[in-house]
């Protein structure tokens, strides 16, 4: 078996890549090996007190109203060794979200840490998770092995079954799913899943997916580990009376009735494999509060099953003032969202003592502060046609006072940087992150009148192709604090070139709405993704299924959904180079070298705007939770913190 490349995830050849222990021998954060002893009785428990379950859980069995722990866990269950020492059972994990718009955050501490792979905490390779192990050789077809005896949260098995269910009955049925994640389509064609053995499944491409295990280790998989004794009650396949059902629960028909109860955060009653499962749905009420699942496939290297929290609650709050304040008082166990950012910083700092928390580092993946975005397929064609000038983008990008804008809101933190890889990724452009950043209005001026637009109104406007003061709309949304005041500044730049551009600052929910739908002049949002999950969601180089904030037309081209339009050549270029170089190639070297050609593209055609590199942040976390990494990477498709296993922390004492 021969290495390829150890330079971001690692893609090696032969049969066996991801098998079990061998796959990681010596990894001491994320073992695969089982601890012994782990479905035993434990002679003496652990240094940490307790036996091998949670008391509450040890009290059931001997109530009889709890299977025994041995036929609760798999044979060979995911060991986790804790980050820094066996924990102590009991006790509730407090955390928040920020509005319904939050659930990302919900995600990444209970539900994405347990895909079929996973991340290691270092952001190197992907291990086998639920899976026990994963062979693969040119990338055309991976065989995932299950561990025997994996069991939902209601004490029902886990089987290949249910990977086939979501196969054929989600994946595959166009009401459910109308168009396949891009990752899971090579050679033109989705992905063949079946049964290869009585544990394994094969996804079969008819070309190589270099991509398809990162990609599975991602937040935003599609792919879900679903329970199909559950659900397919609600699919009428399976219930000829689905349509009646879903009426009478006030859904229009059995599709939508099936994707609500597919929600693990809007329906609480569908068993998962996670560490702790919801008790109430995401909105109804201020708080969602998960308790510890009796029947989670992971111990630690003792042999004690995780995880050690009973419960892990999240207080849901509207506004972000509150939630800052939350966490200043030490309400919060565990948050760096939205909050954490450099303005709050000192006032965080000041209140550690008393709130008996700390920081810990957590490490921008993100290739920009502020991403800018005009909408480059307008349905307004005089907006259109302004905006798809690249001369006035270059414009606006020099009107822009960006060592302003990092001392003001940023707190001088930060360089000025576009919407490019990060310095640190195997294929960024150093050229491409520092073009039309240096602020300068003779520069900014002279692009505009270039671009065509020369002729002004008596107030000093520039006037668009229908003689009318060129005015749009920038969306942004109330839970950034920072986008909204950095538009403020950037529309005094803009107006000082005469440019009339109003904020416009909306809750998160109706920004996706609009935004999603194309009814929009421009939008701002954060700078994710930007290191090495670009591989897998290049989003900021030209228009994927995520490109819709700057051209949702030709994002929908590349889907193959409709509304749509071709997008220009350059793009469709990008597009091929993408699906034939990186997404098919199990190679990392390769997969780089197409990467750095599509940098090369969209530096050349300046789809969107950058502000700053973003540097490390922080995060807020209480001194009683323990077992939380002193540093992590954040958010893109590595969802932290849930490669540091939440189900090992515990609470002290």
């Amino acid at each position: 078996m021969a290495e390829l490349s150890r330079r971001g995830f690692v893609i090696k050849t032969g049969a066996g890549a991801l098998a079990g222990a061998s796959f990681l021998a010596g990894c001491d954060l994320l073992s695969t090996k089982p601890s012994e002893g782990a479905k035993g009785e434990s002679p003496a428990g652990s240094a940490a007190g307790g036996g091998k379950e949670a008391p509450a859980l040890a009290a059931m069995v001997k109530a009889g109203t709890l299977p025994a722990l041995q036929d609760r866990l798999p044979e060979n269950p995911k060991v986790l060794t804790p980050v820094d020492s066996p924990g102590r059972y009991g006790g509730t994990i407090n955390s928040a979200a920020l509005g319904q718009a939050d659930s990302g955050w919900m995600d990444c501490m209970v539900i994405a840490q347990d895909n079929i792979v996973c991340w290691d905490l270092e952001w190197n390779e992907v291990q086998p998770n639920v899976a026990e192990s994963v062979e693969y050789t040119d990338g055309r077809v991976y065989t995932f092995t299950l561990r025997e005896g994996t069991k939902w949260s209601d004490g029902e098995p886990f089987t290949t079954d249910d990977i086939i269910f979501w196969y054929e009955d989600i994946f595959s049925n166009k009401e459910l799913t109308p168009a396949p994640d891009s990752a899971l389509v090579a050679g033109g064609k989705p992905v063949v899943i079946r049964k290869s053995g009585e544990r394994s499944v094969e996804f079969v491409f008819t070309a190589p997916n270099g991509l398809l295990l990162p990609w599975l280790a991602a937040y935003y998989s599609s792919f879900q580990l679903v329970p199909a004794h559950y659900l397919k009650k609600f699919h009428k396949k399976y219930n000829p009376d689905a349509d009646t059902l879903a009426k009478g629960e006030g859904f229009s028909d059995w599709s939508k009735l099936f994707l609500n109860k597919l929600d693990f955060w809007a329906n609480p009653e569908m068993p998962r494999l996670h560490a702790w499962v919801p008790k109430n749905a995401f909105g109804q009420g201020s708080r969602v509060v998960c308790e510890r699942n009796p029947y989670y496939f992971k111990v630690d290297s003792d042999g004690r099953q995780l995880p050690y929290a009973d419960r892990i609650s999240f207080d849901v709050i509207s506004a972000p003032e509150t939630l800052t304040l939350k966490a200043q008082s030490g309400e919060i166990d565990i948050y760096f969202r939205y909050v954490n950012t450099p303005a709050n910083k000192p006032v965080f700092a000041a209140n550690r003592a008393s709130g008996r928390y700390h920081f810990i580092e957590i490490k921008s993946p993100f290739l920009n502060t502020i991403t800018l975005h005009l909408n480059l397929t307008h349905k307004d064609p005089v907006k259109r046609q302004i905006f798809s000038n690249k001369d006035f983008r270059i414009g606006l990008s020099y009107a822009m006072d960006r060592k302003d804008l990092i001392s003001t809101v940023f707190q001088r933190q930060g360089k000025p940087w576009q919407a490019a890889p990060r310095p640190e990724a195997p294929f960024s452009d150093e050229e491409m992150g520092t073009q039309y950043t240096e602020f300068d209005t003779d520069l900014a001026n002279e692009h505009l009148d270039r671009a065509g637009f020369d002729r002004r109104d008596s107030r000093g406007m520039r006037l668009g192709p229908d003689g009318q003061p060129i005015r749009f709309s920038i969306l942004s949304q109330t839970r950034y604090i920072e986008q909204v005041d950095a538009l403020q500044l950037i529309r005094k730049y803009w107006l000082d070139v005469g440019i009339d551009m109003q904020p416009m600052n909306i809750d998160a929910n109706l920004w996706n709405v609009r935004v999603e739908a194309g009814e929009h002049d421009g939008c701002v949002d954060d700078g994710s993704p930007g290191y090495k999950e670009m591989i897998i969601d290049p989003r900021w180089l030209f228009a994927n299924e995520a490109g819709y904030r700057y051209a949702p037309l030709w994002a929908n081209w590349f889907m193959g959904v409709k509304p749509n339009e071709a997008p220009p050549a350059a793009m469709r270029e990008q597009m091929r180079i993408w699906r034939e170089e990186v997404q098919t190639s199990p190679d990392p070297e390769s997969q780089y070298a197409g990467m750095k050609k599509l940098v090369e593209i969209a530096k050349q055609e300046f789809w969107i705007m950058g502000i700053s590199l973003p540097p490390s942040t922080y995060g807020i976390v209480t001194d009683r939770l323990q077992n939380v990494p002193k540093s992590m990477w954040d958010l893109g498709r590595f969802p932290s913190p849930a490669p540091s296993n939440p189900a090992q922390y515990f609470i002290s004492t």
